[in-house]
């Protein structure tokens, strides 16, 4: 971890709205970092990077990002933050980002395409995505393709081969982090409080404890407002209390 931290630059914002860009620096480039010290700068960009996708804040993406590459976060990082994203937020909303890191990227001279990160081929996505589940849910996630509901089986399928297989298994990210970021899509677009519930489980038995997530939510205040922060701390202590870690 690099001893510097590196923040967003927003002198964009000096000749317009210089009282705003004094409060927002002082809160969230000083304030908050230094109350949250805990948290090392590359899951600390990671986790902004994760809910700006998840509030569809691609303006303030494109600020954060170099950011981010200059603390810890690497190229093929700052990626499969995007392309997971997908199964959690859909292609419509995630691809004004895809496009906004990839200019990011061209202007700090990152070569693209990246070197492939995917390992799965087609006739092997259900059997590997099974075992990604399995390996971060546990034992009950075993066969679940073949238990979905009547009206509609093919989706439990499609969780397992497209969610778990397709994004899960790829290079770049541990299950850890990838459970880390998708705590931080669900909670940042709101209204998944059953699907935050189980992932926030699921980051227990993956290492990730309560006051890590404390930590990740506490850390993106600034970017996601307090009312959803909120709502996020107390699933974390609801669940907490609910399955212990």
């Amino acid at each position: 971890m690099t001893d510097k931290h590196y923040t967003p630059n927003l002198d964009h914002l000096f000749k317009t709205d210089s009282e705003l860009k004094t409060i927002i620096e002082q809160f969230a480039f000083a304030e908050v970092p230094a109350d949250t010290p805990n948290l090392d700068n590359r899951r600390r960009y990671l986790s902004h990077l994760a809910v700006l996708l998840g509030s569809q804040a691609v303006d303030l993406f494109s600020v954060v990002l170099p950011a981010a590459l200059k603390n810890d976060v690497t190229p093929r990082e700052a990626k499969e933050v995007i392309y997971q994203a997908v199964a959690y937020l859909g292609l419509g909303r995630v691809y004004p980002f895809i496009e906004a890191s990839n200019a990011v990227f061209k202007a700090m001279g990152i070569d693209l395409p990246l070197d492939p990160a995917g390992e799965i081929e087609l006739g092997t996505r259900l059997e590997k995505g099974e075992a990604a589940q399995v390996a971060i849910f546990g034992e009950g996630m075993r066969e679940f393709a073949d238990h979905g509901d009547e009206a509609s089986p093919h989706i439990n399928k499609w969780l397992v081969d497209n969610c778990f297989g397709d994004y899960y298994t790829r290079t770049g990210l541990s299950y850890a982090a990838r459970e880390l970021m998708t705590f931080c899509y669900l909670y940042a677009q709101g209204g998944c409080e059953n699907q935050l519930r189980a992932h926030t489980a699921a980051n227990f038995k993956n290492g990730n404890n309560a006051a890590l997530l404390i930590d990740v939510v506490s850390a993106n205040v600034p970017y996601m407002g307090y009312p959803r922060s909120l709502n996020a701390l107390a699933i974390i202590k609801e669940v907490v209390e609910n399955q212990g870690e």
